[in-house]
């Protein structure tokens, strides 16, 4: 039952929610009223006309146990036989002698008995003290029986009086008590309806700035809060523009892998052309085959890029849960397949056998992409080092602008000599879904590039020493 009201709820609006709310606090707040606040307000009248009349009978107690006498003669008694809302009388031997004289209207022989009946049970019993309350023929009545000693002997004095007071002290507190409820709960119903539509609105403007997104539509949003909501605005713009950048990127990059792949595919087609008309147009047959097979080359290079890319979303995907890739083996694969691109680029390696969680081809390829970029810029050498959780590659090429760095690994960027970095873009995708971090800096003779685990995370299946220094330590130890 409670995970269907769950459900039903979270199915309204935000509106509804609140509108549902507001009806439950009414719900709460009558059942409040009538069955706990109205019982003590009872309980409050009773105990107040009880005090009442203990503080008036007060005084005719002291003058019994002081022994006067008790005659209308006595300016005490003569003064309390003014009394019109509470009647005193004093029961002894089963006799009431008023000290008050009680309304003329009232004249009722069983409640004087019941006041002598009780009066006979306090002195049994050995009670001090009785009140409550009796269903008179015109109504309720309050009573309180108080013992005292006078002249040696015990008197009860009785003091009786009918609830006009009480309706009257009932009426006044709970119009009070009431009026206060309502004005404390329609402030703290405006002030809920206030802020539940501050955050209602918003939203409203969020959904709707979505929605416009989807459809392509330029549109701008407005919110301007510090909260949760506002971080919420402007983690959406921010999205938006890096999007919108994103796309104009990769709508350029096609346009210019585009015209890459023309250019070779309109070489290929021509010098094949001119050969089959036996015609050679690099010189002899010899060389322009070759011109044909270089482009071709190009072509597959491109190609393989490309796939690859698509690929890597493939291996993100993949399972590789507990699976571990010794990066010393990886390296050392890679560096000796490298080592034919630029033999005028000296190879330096400080590798330890160390493991990276992963699959083995999507380091292999990250490893491979790094490199490429090192042998693109290289100027006398390479230098690789493995550790325990990171991996430094180093060249002494030019160093990298500063806001290229920012954007090193973003996908679809141009890089230096308007180049796409596909294979940076690689990198990183490989290396966030095996929860690690690649960046790249400059270093005091070129550029670094550093894929780490921060050493705070800890990881299983790890079976090399952590060795890990500073930055410092590393650009002093490759020098």
């Amino acid at each position: 039952m409670k995970h269907k009201l769950g459900f039903y709820f979270k199915k309204l609006s935000l509106t509804q929610q609140v509108l549902m709310i507001i009806l439950v606090m009414l719900i709460f707040l009558t059942l409040f009223f009538t069955f706990f606040l109205n019982k003590n307000i009872e309980i409050t009248i009773s105990n107040q006309m009880y005090s009442v009349m203990d503080s008036r009978q007060k005084p005719i107690l002291s003058a019994l146990e002081a022994n006067e006498p008790v005659t209308f003669d006595n300016d005490l008694f003569r003064y309390l036989s003014t009394d019109s809302v509470q009647t005193n009388c004093m029961i002894e031997d089963d006799t009431i002698q008023f000290l008050t004289i009680p309304e003329h209207s009232f004249k009722n022989d069983a409640f004087y008995n019941f006041l002598i009946v009780k009066a006979d049970q306090m002195l049994q019993e050995g009670v001090s003290e009785m009140h409550g309350t009796i269903e008179v023929d015109d109504g309720p009545y309050y009573y309180l029986l108080e013992k005292c000693i006078s002249r040696g002997k015990p008197v009860i004095v009785a003091s009786f009086m009918d609830d006009t007071y009480a309706s009257e002290f009932r009426s006044s507190l709970i119009d009070s008590t009431v009026y206060v409820m309502v004005v404390a709960f329609s402030l703290i119903l405006m002030i809920l309806m206030i802020w539940a539509f501050s955050i209602i609105h918003p939203l409203n403007q969020i959904r709707v700035y979505i929605s416009q997104i989807k459809q392509g539509k330029d549109v701008e949003l407005n919110i301007k809060r510090e909260d949760e909501i506002g971080e919420v605005a402007r983690e959406l713009i921010s999205m938006k523009e890096e999007l919108s950048k994103q796309q104009n990127a990769k709508e350029e990059m096609i346009h210019n892998i585009s015209h890459d792949l023309k250019t070779p595919i309109a070489t290929i087609k021509s010098y094949s052309e001119s050969i089959k008309d036996g015609i050679y147009p690099y010189g002899d047959l010899e060389s322009s085959v070759d011109v044909i097979l270089n482009n071709a080359q190009r072509l597959e290079d491109k190609v393989h890029s490309l796939l690859y890319l698509n690929r890597i979303e493939y291996l993100i995907t993949t399972d590789a849960e507990g699976v571990v890739t010794n990066m010393k083996e990886v390296v050392e694969q890679v560096v000796l397949n490298s080592a034919v691109i630029d033999p005028d680029i000296r190879l330096i390696t400080d590798v330890e056998e160390v493991f990276f969680d992963g699959l083995l081809e999507g380091w292999r390829v990250a490893i491979e992409n790094i490199m490429e970029n090192a042998f693109r810029y290289a100027k006398t050498y390479i230098k690789i080092v493995v550790r325990e959780n990171d991996i430094r590659i180093y060249n002494d090429g030019p160093k990298m602008p500063e806001d290229r760095i920012e954007t090193l690994f973003k996908p679809y960027e141009k890089g230096e000599g308007g180049r796409f970095g596909l294979g940076l873009s690689i990198v990183s995708k490989v290396t966030k879904t095996n929860h690690y971090i690649v960046k790249g800096y400059n270093t005091d003779d070129g550029v670094c590039f550093r894929i780490y685990r921060p050493v705070t995370q800890k990881k299983g299946h790890k079976r090399g020493k952590n060795n890990v220094g500073s930055r410092n330590d590393w650009q002093r130890d490759h020098r």
